[in-house]
C-alpha cells in the first residue's frame, strides 16, 4: 500500500454543509482537481481514515483546542485499514497561528503498540530503517508524548473523499462523513463509518487546504455556495461522544479556534 500524500505545511478552512451541497461543490471543484490517488472508484472515490489520538491524563491537548490556543498540537497514530501488513503513521499536527504543520513517521504495524506504550523508538521500528525523516519525526513524537505522559484516548474514524492537484498536492479539498468515536482497546480497530455521523455533526465536513495563497477559484467556490467557516475539531467532538469528559467550545473561544 502506497503512503498517503500529505501537505506538511498548509492552511485549512472548515465548513459543515448539507449532503446535496457537497455534490454541487464536487462538480465545481473537479474542474481544478482530480481524485486522490488512494480513492476507491467502487466506493465513490472514498476511503476510510482511523486515528488513535494520544493525550495527557487530564486531556491537555484536547483542552488547548477547546480554548482556541493559537499555538497548539495534536498527537495521533493514523491508519487506513485493518491489514496487519500495512503501516501506521505517527503524526504530530501543529497549529502555529493560522498555519498547520505536520510531521509523519511511517511505522511497522507490529512495532506500533510498543511505541504507543512508551517504548523508545529506533530505526528498526520504521518501515524503511533508512528513512531519516521518519526517524526524526518518531523521536520527536516520543519526546513530546513522554513529556506530557500521553496515552491513547479515543479512535476517531470517518469516511473521506479527497480531491487534489495532480502535480504537487498543493491544494486539497476533502469531504468527511460518518464521524465515529470508539474507545481505544489496545487494537487497531476499524469501526464502521458507513452510518450517520455523530449527532453533533449535522452534515458533511468540508475542508479546503492550500499551501500558499487562498486560490481564486476556492474563493469563488465559497461565495457561490454561500459557505461559512466553522469550528470543527473532530478529536474534541469524539472525546465528548465517548464521555471521557464533558467538553464544549466556549462562545468566546470560537473565533480563536477558527
Amino acid at each position: 500500500m502506497a503512503q498517503h500524500r500529505m501537505q506538511e505545511n498548509r492552511f485549512e478552512l472548515k465548513y459543515i454543509i448539507p449532503a446535496p451541497v457537497a455534490l454541487g461543490i464536487r462538480d465545481f471543484a473537479r474542474s481544478y482537481l482530480e481524485p486522490d490517488e488512494h480513492a476507491d472508484v467502487n466506493r465513490g472515490f472514498a476511503y476510510n481514515i482511523h486515528s488513535v489520538y494520544m493525550d495527557s491524563p487530564d486531556l491537555t491537548l484536547c483542552r488547548q483546542t477547546m480554548h482556541g490556543h493559537k499555538n497548539r498540537f495534536k498527537l495521533r497514530v493514523r491508519y487506513y485499514d485493518g491489514d496487519p501488513a500495512h503501516p501506521v503513521f505517527f503524526e504530530i499536527k501543529r497549529r502555529v497561528n493560522d498555519a498547520i504543520l505536520k510531521r509523519r513517521a511511517v511505522i511497522r504495524r507490529e512495532a506500533a503498540m510498543a511505541l504507543i506504550d512508551g517504548q523508545c523508538p529506533g530505526p528498526d521500528d520504521l518501515v524503511d530503517p533508512g528513512d531519516l525523516k521518519s526517524l526524526d519525526a518518531i523521536q520527536q513524537f516520543w519526546e513530546i508524548a513522554s513529556r506530557i505522559e500521553a496515552g491513547p484516548t479515543v479512535i476517531v474514524s470517518f469516511n473521506r473523499v479527497a480531491w487534489v492537484t495532480a502535480e504537487n498536492n498543493s491544494l486539497r479539498l476533502t469531504f468527511d462523513r460518518g464521524l465515529t468515536a470508539t474507545r481505544f482497546s489496545g487494537r487497531f480497530e476499524t469501526p464502521d463509518v458507513t452510518g450517520p455521523s455523530l449527532p453533533t455533526v449535522l452534515g458533511v465536513i468540508l475542508e479546503l487546504k492550500f499551501t500558499d495563497r487562498f486560490p481564486f477559484w476556492m474563493r469563488e467556490l465559497v461565495q457561490t455556495f454561500d459557505l461559512y467557516r466553522t469550528a470543527m475539531a473532530k478529536y474534541v467532538h469524539c472525546i465528548n461522544a465517548t464521555r471521557l469528559t464533558p467538553i464544549t467550545f466556549p462562545v468566546e473561544a470560537i473565533e480563536a479556534v477558527l
